[in-house]
């Protein structure tokens, strides 16, 4: 018990290091949230009148896919962020310090996690600006959220993987994001997935964003009628299926992240 809350400790002292860099670079911050808002103007006013969602407005089907793309993106900043700490020496000075080799890896997902609060934060606004609502009360209101930021700190262990695996900041910039790209737009997010060709339809449904997606939806409310919905077991059972996918992300690359950990930083 007392090496986890050392352990815990020196997490929080990591994070809290990353959050003062942010407040330096407000830079980041402000571009990090420019972006998701732009896509949501886009989609909302130049192509929502060319997509069918039955059973609900457009506006209010697109805002959850956007929360889950916009996190999904942020998870990037984890790869840049350490592998600019390796480059930099960083890694080496925190190796030298009586602290738990975690605290690294734990204070760097936990700040850019609370970086995507701030950012969904921002996102929600826009939102209700242009037409999205939470319709199922507050506390699958709440619900929602939690699977959201949940998510978006599995996929922050990913990013961990990949900062961990190249060797330069730039290299890490692309790793980061290139993937992101098929697996949001390859998905529920923007469209429905029966609009998709057959072959690419079931890929689209199981895919974890597709799922954390449908069950933003489902809790707040804004979820499709029909076959717009999808079909099978993804679409029966979204919340659950999404909460499976972020744990068995988290099993996978949380110690596989701790070992990559290790030999990036006796290199």
């Amino acid at each position: 018990m007392t090496m986890v809350l050392e352990a815990a400790n020196d997490g929080w002292v990591v994070t809290k290091r990353n959050l003062l860099k942010i407040k330096r670079v407000p830079d980041l911050v402000i571009f990090s949230t420019i972006q998701p808002i732009m896509f949501v103007l886009l989609f909302a006013y130049v192509f929502g009148g060319a997509i069918a969602t039955p059973g609900v407005n457009y506006r209010e089907f697109l805002i959850p896919g956007i929360f889950v793309q916009t996190v999904a993106f942020g998870a990037g900043v984890t790869a840049i962020g350490l592998a600019d700490d390796l480059q930099k020496g960083i890694v080496d000075r925190f190796r030298s310090l009586p602290m738990s080799r975690g605290a690294v890896l734990f204070g760097r997902t936990s700040s850019d996690l609370i970086n995507n609060v701030f950012t969904v934060i921002v996102m929600s606004v826009t939102g209700v600006i242009v037409g999205w609502r939470i319709n199922d009360g507050f506390l699958r209101g709440v619900a929602g959220y939690a699977i959201l930021f949940l998510f978006a700190y599995a996929m922050s262990w990913i990013s961990a993987v990949i900062g961990l695996s190249v060797k330069s900041v730039e290299v890490a910039q692309s790793a980061g994001f290139i993937w992101m790209f098929p697996l949001t737009f390859l998905s529920n997010a923007f469209v429905p997935t029966s609009s998709l060709p057959p072959v690419l339809r079931p890929v689209a449904e199981w895919n974890p964003i597709s799922s954390v997606v449908l069950a933003l939806r489902d809790l707040w409310g804004n979820a499709p009628a029909g076959v717009a919905r999808g079909t099978g077991f993804p679409a029966e059972h979204p919340i659950g299926l999404a909460i499976g996918w972020c744990l068995l992300i988290l099993a996978i690359f949380v110690p596989m992240s701790i070992a990559r950990y290790r030999r990036a930083a006796s290199r």
